[in-house]
């Protein structure tokens, strides 16, 4: 490929490597959807037979998608109000940063939600190795955060951690964090999913997630929720991709990377699944309790488990590093937005963005709250977002010019079916998963 021009490198710099880039967006990707709603999806919708929707839709998301995203954010070098400016005015028109502040608060508000939630998951961490966790009933232990004002230390702490990442920059906080975090998120689980597998009764949580039921192929729920979860595993919300896009440097074969991303997290997905589920069976659990999964049944595993306080803390502290490495990307996103916008240096918009972020969840940590919350961005303003920036890529911008920054770094340029799947079916169920989640009242 010929040279291209750097002009448009996001000035915060950029990822120092490859893998970097693809463990960031990995840390990224990988969250609480991974960890608590893939282990019961797959056992409630088919077993083995619910894998194969999802790979089809997490292929097509990740490819596609990640890539359109990922492609979005080199090409202008900034995050989403910058890059749907660009689309916008490559076409001859206005308005591209009013759109772009919609998937820009949908970052926001899941970050607002995310610091409460990663707050009870730190407090998770000191109570196992305090063995509170333990010796406290987990309902009653899960209840002594989730009330009014309920969490605050635990939330600053999460917060700050967020911001003292951040403040290292690109390559010394946002890369060299997620070096650590990513592959001890990974070892951890896989020591604790190698535990799980021979506790008795855990063959019984195998049959469930494996067993295919084949029948469920013909339920079109099991096919929205397949997608629902591909969908939004992959962290495609119209903002926080575009940003670590935006650092990546222009040699790299973005399609590629894209792939590594989408493995990566489809693998966290199913080593939570071995993790998480067996033990509940072995322990006679239910294994569909949703949220609650992860602060309330899996302690009452861990205490019926030999060395359970160890084990507890070694899940929730890489439970944590999912969380911290997903917060990471919002406020990062939000930040970039505020130094673009507001003409702010990185460490003041950092730490504004914190601020926002911790003064609006502290009056949401009551767990009613919460969820109105988290629903409605969830629901609404993340999907809407994630539907307009594929919009934005594949329909403003337009394939011609998105393909020709895929193109970069790869020596088969795209094809007429790459372009086909980015103009009419990604945006297509990009459009479907929209309508579906506020129908279902949240598919992802």
């Amino acid at each position: 490929m010929k040279s291209v021009d750097n002009s448009l490198q996001n000035t915060n710099g950029g990822f120092d490597s490859k893998i970097g880039f693809i463990l960031a967006s990995v840390g990224s990707a990988v969250g609480m959807g991974n960890i608590w709603m893939f282990p019961y999806r797959l056992g409630s919708y088919g077993g083995a037979a619910f894998l194969i929707p999802y790979f089809l839709f997490i292929v097509l998301f990740g490819i596609v998608g990640l890539s359109g995203e990922f492609g979005l954010g080199r090409l202008t070098g900034t995050g989403p109000i910058g890059s749907y400016d660009y689309a916008m005015k490559s076409r001859g028109k206005k308005g591209g940063k009013l759109l772009g502040a919609i998937p820009l608060l949908g970052s926001l508000g899941i970050a607002i939600g995310y610091a409460v939630i990663v707050g009870w998951v730190l407090r998770s961490v000191w109570g196992a190795v305090t063995g509170d966790l333990i010796s406290i009933p987990s309902d009653e232990y899960f209840a002594g955060a989730t009330g009014q004002f309920g969490s605050i230390p635990w939330h600053v702490i999460v917060v700050a951690l967020t911001v003292i990442i951040l403040i290292g920059g690109v390559l010394k906080g946002i890369e060299k964090v997620n070096k650590i975090m990513m592959p001890a998120f990974f070892i951890l689980f896989i020591v604790i999913a190698v535990r799980v597998a021979f506790l008795d009764g855990a063959g019984e949580g195998y049959r469930y997630l494996l067993m295919p039921k084949w029948e469920y192929l013909l339920k079109p729920e099991t096919w929205v929720m397949a997608m629902g979860q591909a969908f939004f595993s992959l962290s495609i919300t119209g903002s926080g991709m575009i940003i670590y896009g935006s650092y990546l440097k222009k040699k790299e074969n973005i399609v590629h990377s894209a792939g590594m991303t989408t493995l990566l997290d489809t693998c966290a997905a199913l080593i939570a699944g071995f993790a998480i589920i067996p033990a509940v069976f072995a322990f006679q659990l239910d294994p569909t309790s949703g949220p609650p999964l992860m602060f309330i049944t899996l302690p009452k595993v861990f205490a019926q488990m030999p060395m359970g306080r160890l084990f507890a803390a070694l899940f929730f502290l890489s439970v944590l590093f999912a969380g911290i490495t997903s917060l990471v990307n919002m406020f990062e996103v939000c930040s970039e937005a505020a130094q673009k916008e507001l003409r702010m240096k990185r460490i003041p918009s950092i730490l504004l963005v914190g601020a926002a972020v911790l003064l609006v969840g502290i009056f949401i940590e009551y767990e009613p709250f919460l969820g109105a919350w988290m629903d409605v961005i969830t629901i609404y303003v993340v999907p809407f977002g994630a539907m307009l920036g594929a919009i934005m890529i594949y329909w403003v911008l337009g394939t011609k010019k998105i393909d020709a920054e895929l193109n970069i770094g790869r020596k088969k340029p795209l094809g007429k079916f790459f372009d086909f799947c980015g103009k009419y079916v990604y945006i297509l169920l990009a459009v479907v998963v929209f309508i579906l989640g506020i129908a279902y009242h949240g598919i992802g």
